[in-house]
């Protein structure tokens, strides 16, 4: 996922890229640099973001259709090239609000909503044919790696804002969202109040799973605030310390997934997919979870003496 919130006009331009020195390597070298090429053609046309964030919805509905026919690798194939595009179109938007400096926060939900739309759709595909064969608790199976799937996805996104907001001074989707004040009533029409909630509700669920101890924002926030002169260290420290295990973290990203499923509907047994969603995926984040909580805790103390 982007996790790019958009917004109007006259709002101070964001780098439009994301970070390089946390990116998950498919990205880094085969999906970004196409969306990098993709974004300014698409401006020159005037394409909206939403419009790239539902065409890659699109592009991975097609995809549900293909698996639903797994058993032929041809088909296959075309569900892993399809959600391939689904993967460009997801960098491409986010690229393309803060090329046109265009974030919102429906913006937001709409990225949210088209991306978990195309997970939803070819596990829902997959369970559907494979139902034929199992029966009907091949649903439950399906359900159940769809809810880890989303619990692990949210907490990867918040630790790379996480990173994004204190290690590289930019904004955060998350910490905006749940700072922000909520529109003023007078002003705002229904539909920007609802998505104001609609993305604190998304953020919310968001931090709920990340790992991050309480209180630490606060705390970074006040270490900077004391410490103006040093902020520049203080933010290389956090880099140097969280970085390197970010990169770990990007295990969770929807890239693997997409390789996972791929090679399970490759060797006609997706239904091992959804176990190792459930049980791989999910190992993984409970042994990634105390360790980022204690590098936390760990850089608190560390920086407490620079106060």
């Amino acid at each position: 996922m982007t996790g790019s919130s958009r917004g109007g006009e006259g709002k101070p331009r964001e780098p439009i890229r994301r970070t390089s020195d946390i990116e998950e390597i498919t990205n880094l070298y085969f999906i970004h640099p196409i969306s990098n090429r993709l974004t300014p053609v698409l401006a020159s046309l005037h394409v909206s973001p939403n419009a790239v964030s539902f065409a890659g919805m699109t592009f991975g509905i097609l995809a549900a259709i293909s698996y639903y026919h797994y058993q032929d690798v041809k088909w296959a194939i075309a569900g892993f090239v399809l959600m391939i595009l689904w993967h460009i179109m997801d960098g491409t938007d986010g690229q393309l609000a803060r090329l046109t400096n265009s974030q919102s926060e429906f913006g937001k939900v709409i990225d949210g909503i088209c991306d978990y739309t195309t997970f939803i759709a070819v596990y829902s595909a997959l369970a559907l044919a494979l139902s034929a064969q199992f029966g009907g608790w091949i649903w439950i199976l399906a359900v159940s790696a769809g809810i880890c799937h989303a619990v692990q996805a949210a907490a990867y996104e918040v630790q790379r804002q996480e990173y994004e907001y204190w290690g590289m001074d930019r904004k955060s989707a998350a910490l905006l969202a749940l700072n922000r004040p909520p529109p003023n009533e007078a002003k705002a029409s229904f539909t920007t109040r609802i998505m104001h909630m609609l993305n604190r509700l998304y953020v919310g669920v968001q931090l709920m799973v990340v790992g991050i101890p309480a209180g630490f924002d606060e705390k970074m926030a006040n270490l900077l605030k004391m410490n103006p002169e040093q902020a520049a260290s203080i933010r290389e420290r956090y880099r140097e310390t969280f970085a390197p295990a970010i990169r770990r973290w990007s295990i969770l990203s929807a890239n693997y997934r997409t390789i996972g499923i791929f090679i399970g509907a490759a060797l006609s047994v997706p239904q091992y997919y959804f176990l190792f969603e459930i049980f791989g995926f999910s190992a993984i984040l409970a042994v990634l979870l105390p360790r980022q909580s204690a590098r936390y805790a760990q850089f608190i103390q560390e920086m407490e003496p620079v106060k």
